[in-house]
């Protein structure tokens, strides 16, 4: 693997210099006296993290911890679009049958979300728990992977990015662990590419309630069987993200370059923004001010810029052509045969959906409720996470051994 090169994040003194200049000229608006979350962002809060980020945050130290990962780079080359150079973390286990689990972030994620379960996914002693060679990219368009300046890089190329990058590291058959567009992705390999994705589990509920046409079972199922304590409150908080939540996802998919001036330009739009989602989308989950502006930093350095990374929704939402393998909402949400699918449910995640809608998906061999967590479970319950997976591709799991030869375990 010649060109698979190891890389080190290093961010020119002149970008940190400009940085500091922008936040030291940042405008803020007024605000209404007792406004709150519900409104967006609040003032003190992003004054506050602003004047941390200028005065006191170090990114050298940030960036010194990340580069103790091991970062790699590689190009890969979708059909039809120019060569990419993509970035991703690369951890193989000790363990001679481990499993290669590729981990898929999402927006307003990064590959940054790997860092918490990477060692104990990696650590399994193939004994008495399974061990994953991880392999957590950052995505066409995000982090320090290249960005596309051809329209139309959509679901099919993300995935496509994904699947060609696994099989160039050896890895001909894998799983896949993911929320947000993880979860999209996740179910865009399974669609597409059956016979390298032989599992994926996910922590993000997105599916159709079952149709008596499509899935008769669990259509019964969902008629005459009582909503669990998740499911109803599922509702309230599903319901939630319709009404006050989704804003973000309807700028984005529809206007993306008018939004990307402000990301591109302010590093407070870009801290706004993006802070308002850590708040709302975790189960309370304690940010500290360090971990905010590491988390902004990823995106304001980032390769392609921040702009970029929100076109992967007009790309999808607008990937209306005829070609045969064209992947809408409506395909992403139907049935793959042959992929086995595991979900692990958190109560304040964006969409939380009854267990009868995501087993229209395929074949479901694992679900696993949590009484705490919200969207980005590899963050916030990283402990969690890991046991589910584990369980999942475990020797009593519903998963185990579905990767030929890559049981996790000793032989």
């Amino acid at each position: 693997m010649a060109d698979v090169k190891p890389y080190s994040i290093s961010v020119p003194d002149s970008r940190l210099k400009d940085l500091k200049q922008r936040l030291s000229l940042a405008k803020f608006p007024d605000e209404l006296d007792e406004a709150g979350w519900d409104m967006g962002a609040p003032l003190q809060d992003v004054k506050r993290i602003t004047k941390y980020w200028h005065d006191t945050y170090d990114w050298r130290a940030a960036e010194k911890e990340l580069n103790k990962l091991p970062h790699c780079t590689t190009n890969i080359q979708c059909d039809g679009f120019d060569p990419l150079t993509i970035h991703f973390i690369h951890q193989p286990s000790k363990v001679k049958n481990a499993i290669p689990l590729l981990f898929i972030h999402g927006w307003p994620g990064h590959f940054g979300e790997v860092i918490k379960i990477l060692k104990p996914l990696g650590n399994g002693d193939g004994i008495s728990t399974s061990a994953f060679h991880i392999v957590a990219p950052s995505l066409p368009n995000f982090g320090f992977s290249d960005g596309t300046k051809k329209r139309g890089f959509a679901q099919e190329q993300y995935a496509e990015t994904m699947n060609k990058l696994m099989i160039k590291l050896g890895y001909d058959e894998y799983v896949t662990q993911g929320g947000d567009w993880g979860c999209h992705i996740s179910r865009a390999l399974a669609h597409l590419y059956p016979n390298h994705c032989k599992a994926t589990h996910l922590n993000m509920d997105s599916a159709n309630p079952p149709e008596f046409s499509k899935n008769p079972v669990l259509a019964l199922q969902h008629a005459v069987t009582p909503y669990t304590k998740r499911e109803r409150e599922g509702v309230g908080r599903s319901k939630w993200f319709t009404q006050e939540g989704y804003g973000y996802n309807v700028e984005q998919s529809t206007k993306p370059q008018t939004l990307g001036y402000g990301l591109a330009d302010s590093p407070v739009a870009c801290l706004a923004w993006i802070y308002e989602k850590l708040h709302d989308w975790t189960d309370s989950y304690p940010w500290t001010d360090d971990e905010v502006c590491t988390w902004i930093s990823i995106y304001w350095f980032s390769t392609a810029g921040p702009a970029a990374s929100v076109r992967i929704y007009y790309e999808t939402q607008h990937n209306y052509d005829n070609r045969p393998n064209k992947l809408d909402r409506n395909r992403l949400r139907s049935w793959s045969p042959g992929v086995k699918l595991g979900f692990s449910h958190f109560p304040m995640d964006i969409t939380v959906y009854p267990s009868t809608w995501v087993r229209t998906l395929g074949e479901t061999v694992f679900e696993k409720e949590h009484e705490r967590g919200g969207h980005f479970a590899a963050f916030e319950q990283p402990q969690e996470l890991v046991e589910d997976v584990r369980e999942m591709f475990g020797k009593t799991g519903g998963a185990y051994n579905v990767v030929k030869g890559r049981s996790g375990y000793n032989s």
